[in-house]
């Protein structure tokens, strides 16, 4: 859920655990039908990199299809 929204992207309580989406990893920046991060949003999200504090998440399809088929490698 997001917690927070700033220009450079929102905070977001995932699981109990905080993490950060950049603007660009939101669809809002990249289609215009959707609309921007509010708090209290509900977002399906992918982990993009756990070494960053707070870790960087994406809510773009194509970033947890990705993930879906790197998994399916392991």
């Amino acid at each position: 859920m997001i917690t927070a929204v700033a220009s450079a992207g929102s905070q977001v309580d995932a699981d109990g655990i905080t993490g950060f989406i950049d603007q660009v990893k939101h669809p809002s920046w990249w289609s215009e039908g959707v609309q921007p991060p509010q708090v209290g949003d509900r977002l399906h999200t992918v982990v993009l990199d756990d070494t960053r504090d707070p870790p960087r998440l994406s809510a773009l399809q194509s970033d947890i299809e990705t993930a879906r088929v790197l998994r399916g490698r392991e």
